[in-house]
């Protein structure tokens, strides 16, 4: 599988949604305020929270693309999915962990920069994500992979992780 096929639903898809849309918002919206403009140390606190969500954001997206890539045999882009069903890593306790590390990227730029804007943009993607995944995706991911992905999203909860890791195989 060719590195531009990722490269390019990582750049449609995580990127626009976190980086582009966001940075337009900012630019449109005008003034950051910092830590939403706190006294300290109470500003501090608010950046580092903003800082950690971004993070862990991050993180989360990078894991499930590269399980995307290792397991899936495929891109995270509905127009290119996964031949094979990934249940591992994050997987296990989530069946959208890339769609919970988005939202806590939104979440911690909203945070870290203080911009209803983008508290109201991640609203509007968790919303749309909420009606998409159990709608279209979570359909085609049954059609494709049957009483495999049936058990899996009968153990696994879609948004809300379980504490301990489902140890089921699909």
């Amino acid at each position: 599988m060719s590195a531009w096929r990722h490269v390019r639903a990582i750049l449609l898809l995580p990127v626009l949604v976190a980086l582009v849309v966001p940075a337009l918002l900012v630019c449109w919206a005008g003034a950051v305020r910092v830590g939403w403009g706190a006294a300290e140390p109470l500003a501090t606190l608010v950046v580092l929270l903003g800082l950690a969500l971004l993070a862990a954001g991050l993180g989360l997206v990078v894991w499930t693309v590269g399980l995307f890539v290792a397991r899936g045999e495929g891109t995270l882009a509905p127009w290119d999915p996964t031949r094979r069903l990934v249940v591992g890593g994050p997987y296990r306790h989530v069946r959208h962990p890339m769609i919970g590390g988005v939202a806590c990227v939104l979440a911690g730029e909203a945070v870290l920069l203080g911009s209803p804007p983008l508290a109201l943009w991640l609203a509007l993607v968790v919303a749309a994500n909420a009606v998409y995944l159990p709608l279209v995706e979570e359909r085609g991911l049954e059609r494709r992979f049957g009483a495999e992905y049936v058990a899996y999203r009968a153990n696994v909860p879609r948004f809300l992780p379980r504490v301990r890791p489902w140890e089921g195989r699909p």
